[in-house]
């Protein structure tokens, strides 16, 4: 994979382009920056969730998740590289299955909350979707592997089964949807 960072600031992108990690530039607007973007954001995100009181289990899941992502930012920064792997979506479906059996059924919506760390975890969601969205715009442009977008369809599952699961570990109950509601 390409060269390390050595120097932050280097004033190569103050025209508005940025490198790739195959040593050509784009544009800091193009869809592979901005997936790529979104990639890092959500990382960055599901760091601050590890700063929560959550259960070690799911903090182990998540770094792991971490580094995943980590490869998949590598795969959209170097245009034909395969940094991600088949195994890496299959052990997100096994997290879900795992962590699904062990919730009650659901019988209508919830909303983001009851504990912060729930919260933050439904944040990652919404920026898993998102990164989502931005990967498939890519690879209506590019050669994106499939492999990509299944990963982040699966995390953004897994992440809201991890809402409830953080909630459930925090004595806190899922934040029922309420139809029909008075106001």
């Amino acid at each position: 994979m390409g060269k390390r960072l050595t120097q932050i600031a280097t004033r190569t992108g103050d025209d508005g382009s940025t490198g790739l990690g195959d040593g050509s530039r784009t544009t800091k607007d193009s869809l592979r920056i901005a997936a790529l973007g979104d990639v890092d954001e959500l990382n960055s995100v599901i760091g601050m969730l590890l700063t929560e009181e959550i259960p070690d289990h799911v903090a182990e899941a998540l770094l792991e998740i971490q580094h995943d992502l980590f490869d998949l930012g590598g795969e959209l920064c170097i245009p034909g590289f395969e940094n991600l792997a088949d195994s890496q979506v299959e052990k997100l479906d096994q997290l879900l299955a795992k962590y699904n059996a062990e919730l009650p059924r659901l019988q209508e919506f919830i909303l983001p909350g009851g504990s912060r760390g729930s919260a933050t975890a439904h944040l990652a969601r919404t920026v898993a979707r998102r990164a989502e969205r931005a990967v498939v715009s890519l690879s209506r442009q590019e050669l994106v592997r499939t492999v990509c977008k299944q990963y982040l369809n699966r995390l953004s599952d897994l992440l809201f089964v991890l809402a409830r699961v953080i909630n459930r570990a925090s004595g806190r109950p899922d934040v029922l949807w309420q139809r029909g509601r008075e106001i």
